[in-house]
């Protein structure tokens, strides 16, 4: 898995610079990050808050959650199939 080289903190203050007026080029070189970086940022992170930021880290560790259990559940359903549909 990839390592993130910055927290969501970091993150939040760097696009508060970005959204306080300062320029996209100073804010790169500052803190060693592209502006194609800065911009996904914005896209993913653009108007949120801390709190909300915080809930929807919640809601996706719970959805990666139930997708391990929904295939650990069709894992053993094919299972149980296979073994009853084989003839004794």
């Amino acid at each position: 898995m990839k390592k993130k080289r910055f927290t969501e903190t970091q993150i939040f203050n760097i696009l508060k610079e970005f959204d306080a007026g300062k320029n996209i080029q100073d804010i790169s070189r500052e803190h060693g990050v592209s502006k194609a970086t800065i911009y996904n940022w914005k896209a993913k992170y653009g108007g949120m808050e801390m709190n909300e930021l915080k809930k929807y880290k919640e809601l996706e560790e719970e959805n990666r959650k139930l997708k391990q259990m929904y295939a650990d559940l069709a894992l053993d359903n094919k299972m149980l199939k296979d073994i009853l549909g084989k003839k004794f």
